[in-house]
């Protein structure tokens, strides 16, 4: 096996290793005396195999439909754990329901939401991680996301 050096100076693109969610997800619930069980470990696998936005019934559904026996109550517990420990986002664009995207260790996720429609589409700005990376250089912090939603609709 041949190692050579990434990063800036190379040339190459530097890889970024992220702690396993499942980790990162355990250690949360442990700061706050909770157990990492296998239901809530079942719903993050699950959501991490889901490449887009969810909304937490359609996520009990396929947890269902995959075999799993699980709650309803279960799983809105989870996805708020998930939430307060920064590994899921909600995505508010229809006050009917709230949906749902994994963010932690991936690639920043800006959103066009449709008003009038409904659509969402993932749009890269790279700007954006430039500014967000920056600001927590400048501060001596490390980056775990970004959150940046522009809602619009047709013009008139």
């Amino acid at each position: 096996m041949d190692l050579k050096p990434t990063g800036p100076a190379t040339g190459e693109p530097e890889l970024e290793i992220f702690e396993p969610l499942c980790a990162v997800f355990r250690r949360a619930l442990k700061d706050e005396g909770l157990k990492y069980t296998p239901e809530r470990a079942q719903i993050l696998d699950t959501i991490i195999r889901i490449d887009t936005l969810f909304e937490a019934d359609a996520l009990l559904q396929r947890l269902k439909d995959e075999g799993f026996r699980v709650s309803k109550a279960t799983v809105y517990r989870t996805i708020k754990l998930l939430e307060d420990a920064g590994l899921i986002q909600r995505v508010l664009f229809d006050r009917e329901q709230s949906h749902y995207q994994l963010v932690f260790g991936k690639k920043p996720n800006t959103l066009l939401v449709r008003t009038d429609t409904g659509d969402v589409e993932a749009i890269d700005i790279p700007e954006l991680a430039a500014i967000r990376d920056r600001i927590c250089k400048e501060r001596g912090l490390e980056p775990h996301g970004t959150r940046f939603q522009i809602f619009a609709s047709a013009s008139e």
